[in-house]
């Protein structure tokens, strides 16, 4: 939805809600895409929340709408949401999620309402759920789908279609592909519904099916998985356990909220704001949230401070340091954020190893050698024109040559290292660069000065 839509809708249901007007709000609602609905919610307080919730829940036959705005929202103004209304409604609205999003959503209560959901819900429901919370978190087996159908390699074409015309809409979660398992129900093949409509109706699917599957089993990181789907262009994954049976799928539109939630956590990451910060955390949170960071940013320039009190004399010999020396880490982090930028999405999205790393390295360092030859002439030949001494120049572009060298060098090896050390790249390789490329390019240019100014 459009910003000035979202205003007008906002503002009109606060109006509607204010007055009493509910038939109104009703009426304007129904007109009205779920995923639109999730996102007013989100800017609505909570009262206003519970006032629309309410209206579906008043209506019977919209429980399963409700159901879809629901898995729409974030999960923690979702919980929010949930939290007040009474165990009866909460179930009942769990009951019409996909196992993934209920999962992910009854983890959030604490563990004693956790159990009483469980037990008032259906007794498949409950297992389904149950079962994907044994997972770990933020693996295919956390985020997989149980609604899904499968049949048995000797079903005939004929009888598959009107398997797919009988089945419940609930059990269609995935209606791209038609899976093919055997008596064990382990996964043998898949067969495309278009595949399924051509094929003579006496034909049986194992003689027409695909065998070569893009699978992955329970335990596979959720990354792994959003890239498999990448990769081959399927709309949706098969989950198998360890013994190959076919226990769910992975579809693409949660493939989508998986790679929005990873560059959001790896964007976070890199900025030095932790994973699960938000702008609608209060003010006590985001305060604390952010501190950490802030105080290991006051210890990292700190180094800087020292640096340039090793070197207080040259400094106060020769004033114009002072104005110069602040350009050069300031160049270096930018070439140094940007190299860790690069690296940290190939190492995301798995296209980078060790092995390869030496092109990349090779390739970064000539290209910021180059960057610092064309930037360190410039602002040598404008520096000793503005202040009439050519020594200085000199030194000031020679040590942004060596700070950019430096900040691709650190810029390329410091997520390899954190990786290769099993640590996430993205947590801290930004802060240790821009730390070495402070430090590293204050010693250079002062060392330089004190060395060929200073008498």
């Amino acid at each position: 939805m459009k910003q000035a839509a979202l205003e007008k809708l906002l503002r009109y249901t606060k109006q509607f809600i204010k007055l009493r007007t509910l038939g109104h709000l009703w009426n304007a609602l129904k007109k009205i895409h779920y995923a639109d609905i999730a996102t007013l919610l989100e800017y609505l307080n909570q009262q206003e929340r519970l006032t629309i919730v309410k209206l579906f829940l008043n209506k019977e036959d919209e429980l399963s709408h409700l159901g879809e705005i629901i898995s729409e929202i974030k999960p923690e103004i979702a919980i929010e949401i949930l939290s007040p209304l009474e165990q009866k409604h909460i179930v009942a609205i769990l009951e019409e999620l996909p196992s993934d999003d209920a999962a992910s959503l009854i983890q959030l209560f604490e563990e004693e309402i956790q159990i009483e959901i469980l037990k008032k819900m259906k007794h498949e429901e409950s297992a389904d759920i149950q079962e994907q919370l044994a997972y770990p978190e933020e693996s295919a087996g956390r985020i997989m789908s149980s609604d899904f159908l499968a049949l048995d390699e000797t079903t005939t074409a004929g009888d598959a279609i009107s398997a797919i015309q009988l089945a419940n809409e609930e059990d269609l979660d995935v209606p791209f592909y038609l899976y093919v398992i055997d008596e064990g129900e382990r996964l043998k093949g898949v067969v495309s519904l278009k595949q399924l409509i051509l094929m003579k109706p006496k034909s049986k699917l194992k003689e027409l099916m695909t065998t070569e599957i893009y699978k992955v089993d329970v335990f596979t990181d959720q990354e792994e998985v959003a890239a498999v789907v990448a990769d081959y262009n399927l709309l949706a994954i098969p989950v198998v356990d360890e013994t190959d049976k076919l226990v769910g799928v992975v579809t693409v539109d949660d493939i989508i909220d998986i790679i929005q939630e990873e560059a959001t956590e790896d964007i976070y990451k890199l900025a030095g704001v932790t994973q699960d910060y938000s702008p609608e955390l209060g003010l006590k949170d985001s305060l604390f949230k952010r501190l950490p960071w802030l105080f290991m940013s006051l210890f990292t320039t700190s180094l800087s401070a020292v640096v340039v009190a090793l070197f207080q004399g040259t400094i106060e010999e020769v004033i114009i340091l002072a104005i110069l020396m602040h350009m050069i880490p300031a160049i270096g982090g930018v070439v140094g954020n940007q190299t860790v930028a690069i690296m940290v999405r190939e190492i995301v999205l798995g296209n980078l190893e060790w092995k390869r790393s030496r092109k990349i390295l090779l390739k970064e360092l000539i290209v910021s050698l180059g960057s610092g030859i064309s930037i360190g002439i410039f602002a040598s030949i404008i520096t000793s024109i503005i202040y009439n001494r050519m020594d200085v120049g000199i030194i000031f572009g020679v040590s942004i040559i060596i700070n950019l060298f430096i900040a691709a060098l650190f810029g390329t090896m410091v997520p390899l290292f954190l990786k290769k050390l099993k640590l996430d790249p993205a947590l801290a390789s930004g802060m240790i660069v821009t730390m070495v490329t402070d430090v590293m390019g204050l010693f250079c240019f002062l060392g330089l000065a004190a060395l060929f100014l200073i008498k």
